[in-house]
């Protein structure tokens, strides 16, 4: 009998092939592009995807502070923290939170899309952001990533 036996591949840690994309912000919607991002973090839009390794690409964002939010989420969203000591709980809104530091928008968003776990703090480690349009990263030869 001639049957073709078929096998899914797992895929391993030392197997992964990880390339650099970068990602503009510029005039993107904050949730929308952090979910592509994500995405990308976590490897899903491979065809080798494996649940529990990272099979994730780097991502670097620039442009951070042109990024938008819709409706009256500028005004209305707030992104609280703590510092660790009594009554130490801050917040600000999405404006003030634009205008000292940007990058760290899309860095909780995108935080808070992935894994909460080793896995999902071993994914963030490989997006960077800048709130403005240089990087660091030009000996890596990022390419544009296509939504």
């Amino acid at each position: 009998m001639n049957t073709l036996s078929y096998k899914t591949v797992s895929q391993t840690k030392e197997g992964v092939v990880r390339k650099w994309y970068i990602v503009d912000a510029d005039g993107e919607v904050v949730g929308r592009l952090c979910s592509r991002i994500a995405r990308v973090l976590r490897g899903k839009h491979k065809p080798n995807f494996t649940p529990h390794i990272d099979t994730g690409d780097y991502i670097i964002v620039i442009n951070a502070d042109k990024a938008r939010f819709t409706g009256q989420k500028m005004n209305q969203k707030e992104y609280i923290r703590h510092t660790g000591y009594p009554g130490g709980q801050r917040v600000r809104t999405a404006r003030e939170q634009m205008e000292k530091h940007p990058e760290r928008i899309i860095e909780s968003a995108v935080r808070g899309m992935l894994p909460k776990n080793r896995l999902g703090r071993q994914m963030i480690k490989k997006m960077f952001v800048y709130a403005g349009n240089e990087h660091p990263h030009q000996a890596q030869k990022p390419e544009d990533f296509k939504f």
